[in-house]
């Protein structure tokens, strides 16, 4: 059977979530013409402060900032470095007096300048290679080969739920959108060797928290929020449960580590006496991680 994709505007399904505070007419138009409605889930912020509490409850694929914010503009700028895994935006007409800002914002790590009247037309594919659901995306596009997933259907899905970054996706969501009934999705997923469906979602969520839990902007508790879990708890016992680990070991496993771990935490289930203690590998601290999982 021939498995397709609908096209949705679902923000959870594919689309960006931006957060911006852009005080400027000039500023604004670029954006809006870069990124209409049904190509992002545009949050519009009126101060510095607005930012940070969305930073730490939803999932925020980047920040756009106009550079003529004033005191805002630094307030984000000392905060970009605490989340390395979203990029920052700075959108400026390059006037000779914007050098200061410029420098100040390459060097709090701010990824990419846009500049008014020239980035106007390529602002959408700038910001949308970088946004984090689409370095996710690519990172995790073929499913590891340890997890099995060979069929049509199975690569749907985990497209599908990779697409989503970590957010939260039920069942029947998927099953709308691939055209399937639920049933059929249930029972034509967790074939062969491959595990089931709930599972496979879950791990996808614990490797976007894992890539979270790098920034340290972020404690557990934010990583649970943005995510959609119920609770820094739930988060624990979905970690634990799949890979043998606690939520708080997330920041300093890599994504090949938590995969491993996953293999092996399938293949000891069945046995409680086998232990998933950590590797030395996997207690030490990967300090040069890049933004995007590592598969």
């Amino acid at each position: 059977m021939k498995v397709t994709a609908r096209t949705t505007t679902d923000p959870t399904a594919g689309g960006l979530c931006l957060i911006t505070l852009l005080r400027r007419e000039r500023a604004r138009a670029l954006v809006r013409t870069a990124f209409p409605r049904r190509r992002a889930h545009l949050i519009s912020a009126r101060a510095a402060t607005e930012v940070e509490e969305h930073l730490l409850k939803d999932l925020v694929d980047a920040v756009i900032i106009d550079a003529g914010a004033g005191d805002d503009v630094q307030r984000l700028l000392a905060r970009a470095e605490e989340f390395s895994s979203i990029p920052f935006f700075l959108v400026t007409p390059l006037l000779p007096a914007d050098a200061p800002l410029l420098a100040r914002a390459a060097e709090a790590g701010v990824c990419e300048i846009l500049i008014e009247g020239v980035d106007d037309t390529v602002a959408r594919d700038l910001v949308a290679r970088r946004a984090f659901s689409t370095r996710f995306e690519r990172a995790l596009g073929a499913p590891p080969p340890s997890l099995h997933l060979e069929t049509a259907l199975q690569l749907a899905v985990w497209q599908s739920v990779v697409r989503r970054a970590g957010r939260p996706v039920r069942t029947d969501q998927l099953a709308k959108e691939l055209s399937v009934s639920r049933e059929h999705l249930s029972r034509s997923f967790a074939v062969g060797q491959a595990p089931t469906l709930k599972k496979v979602i879950d791990l996808v969520r614990v490797l976007a928290a894992a890539e979270l839990s790098k920034n340290a902007g972020f404690d557990v508790r934010d990583v649970a929020q943005v995510l959609g879990f119920a609770s820094s708890s739930h988060l624990s016992s979905t970690t634990q449960r799949l890979v043998g680990a606690k939520a708080s070991s997330l920041s300093r496993l890599r994504t090949m580590d938590l995969l491993q771990r996953f293999e092996r935490h399938a293949a000891t289930a069945d046995d409680p006496s086998e232990s998933l203690s950590e590797s030395p590998a996997e207690r030490t601290t990967v300090d040069e991680a890049p933004p995007a999982p590592i598969v």
